[in-house]
């Protein structure tokens, strides 16, 4: 344990960059447990990473906006695939999920096998680089976010299908990019669940969580994406204890 590690220049951002994680998927978690479909985020989030991958594999990855035009249009048209089948089966919906969830999984793993970075890229993909989050990239992050909170709260999207699913894969998209696909899925469903749906409850239990987790990572030398999982894991698990008691 090393306390010199605890670098703010390195801690602060990233942190910040879990605060934005957290700010729109708290309320999108709450959406995603009364809808009953909590696999959705694992879904678009790896279909957004099929989109990379393929945008890499086809022109290489020089070009940043062609590899985010292509993570949300792959994602849109994962969420709106899934807008469709609620509708057509709707008893069906997290079975198809999980089918969509593995099938966008073994096509990016299939595109992933001649990159001789292929395994790197993979644990990216999963567990994210908080750690190297900075302030200036994470400005167009903050934006979205930003867009993403007026359009649920301020234009009402929260009561539109189309609408929630339209911005669930913007936001995840976004997300995945700059924490993994483990973390996107635990900053949406830990904090909600442990919160008993409560909103600003559920913010701080994901703000410890996220705390809790980058100082493990640093003072023990752990990858920062798994680390803070179980952070997360661990201050929901003694919120819902004392809840208990």
């Amino acid at each position: 344990m090393n306390f010199t590690d605890l670098d703010p220049g390195i801690l602060l951002p990233a942190f910040a960059a879990g605060l934005l994680v957290l700010a729109s998927h708290v309320p999108l978690g709450q959406a995603v447990l009364q809808r009953g479909i909590v696999f959705l985020d694992l879904a678009i989030a790896q279909i957004a990473g099929f989109g990379v991958v393929l945008v890499h594999s086809l022109w290489g990855e020089e070009s940043v906006w062609l590899t985010q035009v292509g993570a949300v249009t792959a994602a849109l048209l994962g969420a709106f695939f899934l807008h469709r089948m609620e509708k057509l089966a709707q008893t069906r919906q997290e079975a198809i999920i999980g089918v969509t969830f593995v099938t966008a999984a073994c096509m990016t793993l299939i595109l992933m096998n001649h990159d001789p970075h292929g395994a790197e890229s993979l644990q990216d993909l999963l567990v994210g680089q908080i750690l190297w989050s900075t302030w200036e990239s994470l400005v167009p992050f903050a934006v979205v976010t930003m867009l993403a909170l007026t359009a649920w709260f301020g234009l009402g999207w929260q009561h539109s299908p189309l609408g929630f699913y339209a911005l669930f894969a913007v936001t995840i998209t976004a997300s995945v990019q700059v924490v993994g696909v483990y973390l996107v899925f635990a900053s949406l469903i830990v904090p909600v669940l442990a919160s008993n749906e409560r909103l600003v409850r559920g913010y701080l239990i994901g703000a410890l969580g996220y705390a809790l987790g980058l100082t493990a990572s640093c003072l023990f030398d752990l990858p920062s994406g798994t680390a803070i999982v179980l952070g997360l894991v661990m201050v929901a698990s003694v919120t819902v204890c004392r809840r208990m008691r």
